[in-house]
């Protein structure tokens, strides 16, 4: 089945529908649900750039790539180009989007990728949670690879569009991200001085 995947994109073939729906959220909490559509040169795009991993760690780095091309197609439809790394940069905007609505968007972007065949060296987890004191919980999507290792995909640490953060998960789960630490340890205190206020 991979082989004809890849000899279809090779020819430029279709694989299917036109435009695919993705379910995407925002405004915290997922309070807006919507759905944007991919369309079919989009996602073969996309495709061809997947199916080029050759091993695992190869693969970890197109899914990132891949994530922020489908949030920057999904910012073309609906507000989320407001989006900030964090929860406090854009607090009240239009399109914001917290850990919630970062772990399930990326989920849903990673399934639409693993539905067409093009997640070959890992497999999708359901989102993850960690939490830091009483207080703070946060979350993520996550992926597996076949030795078992589990590894964090968290967009939320960036602006739009940016490719988010492939880290392995006991490092995410202590709190460690060598590629955002300054602003995760800002953004983690603003939060829970927040909610201690409220």
């Amino acid at each position: 089945m991979k082989v004809l995947v890849a000899a279809l994109l090779a020819l430029g073939l279709p694989l299917g529908a036109a435009a695919e729906p993705v379910g995407l959220c925002y405004n915290y909490g997922c309070t807006v649900q919507t759905e944007v559509e991919v369309s079919r040169a989009q996602l073969d795009a996309i495709g061809r750039d997947m199916l080029k991993a050759r091993d695992a760690e190869s693969e970890r780095r197109f899914l990132a790539e891949a994530v922020a091309r489908l949030y920057r197609i999904a910012g073309t439809q609906t507000p989320i180009w407001r989006d900030k790394g964090g929860n406090s940069e854009d607090d009240a905007v239009e399109g914001r989007m917290d850990c919630i609505d970062h772990s399930t968007n990326t989920t849903h972007f990673i399934e639409l990728l693993a539905g067409r065949g093009w997640l070959r060296y890992h497999t999708l987890l359901p989102r993850q949670m960690r939490r830091r004191g009483l207080i703070f919980d946060h979350w993520t999507a996550a992926i597996e690879d076949g030795n078992g290792e589990k590894f964090a995909v968290d967009s939320w640490f960036f602006d739009y569009g940016e490719t988010p953060a492939v880290i392995p998960f006991e490092d995410w789960l202590d709190g460690r991200d060598p590629e955002a630490r300054h602003r995760v340890a800002e953004a983690v205190q603003e939060q829970m001085e927040r909610q201690v206020k409220q």
